[in-house]
């Protein structure tokens, strides 16, 4: 049993002897680009909400098929819409927010008011306006959290339903920060 404290002790020291700072994490931007569909396109299979931590679309068969989705799109008189999983009754921690008269890369921070993001009803899609994103939660280090994101619809159509946007999401846990730290 020796053998493991002098391991123990040289990983210990093999980490001080480092000039990095082993808990200094860090994280690039990573912006892309998605398409989704709206909900009431008579079609089934297209995937119609996104998963912000996966960074990927998702399809949804019936709304409570899965709670790892954070926003979906539907068509409602004519008009293309964001919807939270809440307002489908799709129990999840994912929110939206709405900011109008900004551009992507000038918001830098999630709000922190929480008061302010949509849970439970539709929001409306305006072509250059970014949307911030609480995701649905997911269990890190043992604790429950969300992480946040942004994306700007970069292409609409409202016959067809669809939407292409540009998103990014902070990889870490809580941290409403937009864009990496310098």
């Amino acid at each position: 049993m020796r053998w493991w404290k002098f391991a123990a002790v040289a990983a210990v020291l093999s980490l001080a002897a480092c000039d990095d700072d082993f808990f200094d994490f860090r994280w690039t931007a990573s912006p892309d680009t998605a398409v989704i569909y709206s909900l009431a396109r008579p079609e089934l299979g297209p995937p119609s909400a996104f998963d912000f931590l996966a960074r990927q679309p998702v399809r949804i068969e019936a709304p409570t098929a899965t709670g790892r989705w954070d926003v979906a799109l539907d068509t409602r008189d004519g008009r293309l819409e964001l919807l939270p999983p809440g307002a489908l009754g799709v129990q999840s921690m994912a929110r939206i927010l709405l900011l109008a008269d900004t551009s992507f890369d000038a918001v830098n921070e999630a709000p922190g008011d929480s008061s302010r993001y949509v849970a439970d009803r539709p929001l409306p899609l305006r072509s250059g306006a970014v949307y911030v994103v609480r995701t649905h939660e997911e269990i890190s280090f043992g604790q429950r959290c969300p992480h946040y994101g942004k994306f700007t619809p970069v292409a609409v159509d409202e016959v067809a339903g669809t939407l292409r946007f540009l998103f990014d999401v902070n990889p870490f846990c809580s941290d409403r920060r937009l864009v990496p730290p310098n």
